[in-house]
């Protein structure tokens, strides 16, 4: 009785000895450079551990279930995906899942894109198709309450770097780009429209033409006192970003715009049609957004390109005549004599 004790003693002992041993050896058994594993929402641990020695993170189900009894952290484990790409022990493996360090890539969208641009960014990176990303941004409803008249997103999916997993909805990244858009224009700023008299819908609308003006930051307050000038006066916005807009959606837009297109029959085209647009043309930024809600305080009504990224702005018509001239007749008269061609339209506000 007393040797069947020792050895079960011994058994016990020499068990202990290798669940230490175990949860505190390093361990690679797949070949590749990096394994991922996805952890299920709810899965329990038994499933968690098979998932892993499945894929040769762990050599074997039961050391992983060791080292969560041994850290007692089986109930704190975070779903997702996870990569691996270098030797671990069990008990790394549980903290990792502990601290929840989830595998994501980055995905860059940068201001002004519209949400047809914005859906081959998605599908380019490898994210998704496309066509999820665009039907994704037709649920109106995350933004009903700020704009009832939104018939997609176009406007409220906010530009930023995300953060998202190999293989996630569509949905669910429009919901943050909304949220992050509904964190921005938060309180402050929707007093500021309501002291102003605009609606969201306004505001967001002619922060994306502002957008699309100017991409230099000390301009944006002074291009987004030009349109509101404009506008309170009765003046045409005429924006040559709403015309390519309108180009653009009717697959017309091949990366110029020429005198016929400002004529063309569109609600999208603010040299036919007064006021603004029926709904923003791309997605804007903050600093747009806050300089329609703060613009300069100055009585411009023009700007033109000086073709070098940046504007000259001016009061009068004759003002304006006399830059658009310097700035856009002698400059494309200068450019057609040494390309010995047909310059597309300038940019002429």
């Amino acid at each position: 009785m007393l040797l069947v004790l020792v050895l079960v003693a011994a058994g016990v002992a020499l068990a202990a000895w290798r669940g230490w041993n175990g949860i505190h050896q390093p361990y690679k058994g797949y070949d590749s450079s990096e394994q991922f594993v996805v952890i299920r929402q709810g899965a329990a641990s038994g499933e968690i551990g098979r998932a892993l020695a499945d894929a040769h993170v762990v050599s074997d189900a039961r050391l992983f279930r060791i080292a969560l009894w041994w850290t007692a952290q089986g109930r704190n484990l975070k779903a997702g995906e996870y990569r691996f790409d270098h030797a671990v022990t069990p008990l790394d493996v549980v903290e990792v899942l502990v601290r929840g360090e989830v595998y994501t890539e980055r995905l860059t969208f940068p201001e002004g894109l519209t949400i047809e641009e914005m859906s081959k960014l998605y599908e380019s990176h490898g994210f998704g198709r496309a066509r999820d990303f665009v039907e994704a941004s037709r649920n109106v409803q995350r933004i009903a309450d700020l704009d009832p008249e939104a018939t997609d997103l176009e406007g409220y999916l906010f530009p930023e770097t995300y953060a998202l997993p190999r293989k996630g909805e569509a949905s669910r990244l429009i919901d943050l780009m909304v949220d992050r858009f509904r964190s921005v224009y938060g309180e402050q700023m929707r007093a500021r429209a309501e002291a102003a008299g605009l609606t969201t819908r306004q505001v967001v609308t002619l922060a994306s033409v502002v957008e699309k003006e100017t991409g230099t930051a000390e301009e944006r307050p002074l291009v987004a006192a030009v349109f509101r000038n404009r506008l309170k006066i009765g003046m045409p916005m005429q924006a040559d970003p709403t015309v390519v807009y309108a180009l653009a959606k009717a697959h017309r837009y091949n990366g110029n715009i020429h005198k016929d297109d400002l004529s063309m029959d569109s609600p999208y085209n603010t040299y036919k049609y007064p006021g603004l647009p029926p709904g923003p043309i791309a997605s804007p930024g903050k600093a747009s957004i806050e300089a329609v809600l703060m613009p300069a305080d100055v009585p411009y009504l023009y700007f033109v390109s000086r073709n070098d990224g940046s504007h000259v702005f001016a009061k009068t018509l004759a003002e304006h005549s006399n830059n658009v001239r310097k700035f856009q007749v002698e400059f494309f008269r200068q450019q057609r004599a040494a390309a010995g061609g047909r310059a597309s339209l300038g940019r002429r506000q």
